[in-house]
């Protein structure tokens, strides 16, 4: 298992061994130990979930208040995604950028973002559904999106594709809104909540 990080700080992806023969293919999808030497805790896996997406289908930006926030390690399980991380961490030397990885059935790879960090993603194919692992339940009253098609971030859709949007989504606020309404993490936060988790008693 490769694990590599992101030039957004917090953020790796990760490309599994796969071991093939004529019966089909073995991997490990999820190592919490290997995932530890990186990101410095080893993530408490609380809730798993699966969605399942028709082509162009754009969900997020989403992201949780910090603390606990919802760190996610989002894989494919079928057809294929662009997934986006986003720092939203006001006073992060790459607030505002953004990076993709593409997820797929062929190199199976997986992205983790820390906590505080904004995710949204694409389906390129119909009925890609994609696993997310989190390390916290989902909160109605601390979750928050930021519109995903706002210029001002500038997600980069593949070709042909036509977005397709949640009511949700489409009411998001942009970032600029977001910073306004003080709805965005900060950076030190964000840092002293994952130094915090590990601690021995975090």
């Amino acid at each position: 298992m490769d694990i590599r990080p992101l030039d957004i700080e917090g953020a790796w992806v990760v490309t599994p061994r796969q071991l093939g023969d004529d019966r089909g293919v073995f991997l490990e999808s999820f190592r919490g130990d290997r995932l530890a030497e990186q990101v410095g805790h080893r993530p408490d896996i609380v809730q798993t979930n699966v969605s399942v997406s028709s082509r162009g289908t754009v969900r997020g930006i989403h992201f949780a208040d910090v603390p606990p926030s919802q760190a996610k390690y989002v894989t494919a399980l079928t057809g294929s995604f662009v997934d986006f991380v986003v720092d939203l961490r006001v006073g992060s030397p790459t607030f505002g950028r953004w990076e993709s990885v593409l997820l797929d059935t062929i190199d199976r790879r997986a992205v983790y973002l820390s906590e505080g960090l904004g995710h949204a993603l694409c389906a390129l194919q119909d009925d890609s559904t994609v696993l997310y692992l989190c390390t916290a339940a989902y909160n109605p009253s601390r979750e928050h999106g930021v519109h995903p098609l706002d210029p001002d971030i500038g997600l980069s859709l593949p070709d042909r594709i036509e977005p397709v949007l949640s009511p949700k989504d489409t009411a998001a606020p942009t970032l600029a809104e977001a910073l306004d309404q003080g709805l965005l993490p900060t950076y030190a936060d964000c840092l002293a909540y994952r130094a915090w988790l590990g601690t021995p008693t975090g």
